[in-house]
């Protein structure tokens, strides 16, 4: 089952990202460069984005204590994400500040989001607090208005223009996770039985082969019924479609050669049919091994 489908699977590979090195990386250096918070969230997630991220804007934290503007940003969260799912999207909060989230896709999949924002795209006209303050009033928040107007004010003004050029680097930046997302799901990252770990050593030595469910829960001296429940519950994923992650994995090191064909490295790692390899690997992948290949080696006409 895909990430998009599995809010489990996802928040699994959310924390793999976060314990990556590469991730630990950028978020610092985004930081750093804008000033503004950065939050890698799973699908279907629903506590607030940006709680406890160092570059928090002060207001939002203070929203946050409150029951009604915290569902109020929650809500906001929820819509964002439903319209970043096939681009970035940013939308406005009551208060007036701008919120973003950027889609890491693979193929049809979202995987997961990065959010940034908490920011006003030109600096708050006066009186324009005073609206967000009655509003606040009629939720029935209990405010010390002082604090709560300062920290408003206080809140970061970034240019439209180069509020976009921000979300066009995290954009980028998602498309790389989404190209290393596949090797985390294959990686064996966590204690698990040792009847998973021979079988995933199993499909590994025999993955260029025919190789079937059966075959592999014979390897392990257990039923096909009972391995195909087993080898579910403890990666997240069936038979088949580890497998197949398995085999786009190599054929993405074969074609690093300049000189193999698509066709070619598709047998090499065990497809059976060239329908079937082009399917799979543009569901994984997001493009066609063709344009894959050409990516890698764009001086190098297509075979």
């Amino acid at each position: 089952m895909d990430a998009a489908d599995n809010p489990k699977r996802s928040r699994m590979l959310v924390t793999q990202f976060k314990q990556s090195q590469i991730y630990r990386d950028f978020a610092q250096a985004f930081r750093d460069a804008t000033g503004l918070p950065l939050s890698l969230r799973p699908v279907e997630s629903f506590d607030l984005h940006h709680a406890n991220d160092p570059r928090q804007n002060p207001f939002c934290a203070l929203m946050a204590k409150s029951n009604h503007s915290c569902s109020a940003c929650l809500q906001l969260q929820r819509e964002v994400e439903q319209q970043a799912q096939r681009e970035p999207a940013t939308l406005k909060c009551f208060a007036g500040l701008y919120d973003s989230a950027v889609p890491i896709r693979v193929g049809e999949n979202v995987l997961a989001f990065l959010q940034t924002g908490q920011v006003f795209f030109q600096k708050p006209l006066p009186g324009q607090f005073d609206r967000v303050a009655r509003q606040l009033a009629k939720w029935g928040v209990e405010i010390d208005i002082k604090p709560v107007a300062a920290a408003y004010h206080q809140s970061r003004v970034v240019p439209k223009k180069q509020y976009d050029a921000i979300l066009r680097l995290l954009a980028v930046f998602a498309q790389h996770l989404a190209a290393i997302s596949n090797r985390l799901m294959v990686q064996e990252e966590h204690a698990e039985s040792p009847v998973i770990t021979r079988a995933r050593n199993f499909i590994h030595e025999h993955q260029d082969d025919d190789l079937t469910l059966a075959q592999v829960a014979h390897s392990v001296n257990t039923s096909a019924f009972y391995f195909c429940k087993m080898f579910k519950k403890s990666t997240g994923m069936t038979f088949t479609d580890y497998l197949a992650r398995v085999r786009v994995e190599k054929v993405k090191n074969l074609l690093l050669n300049p000189h193999k064909r698509v066709s070619e490295a598709a047998f090499e790692a065990g497809f059976q049919s060239l329908s079937q390899f082009n399917r799979v690997f543009r569901k994984l992948e997001g493009c066609s091994p063709t344009n894959y290949r050409n990516q890698l080696h764009p001086m190098i006409p297509a075979r």
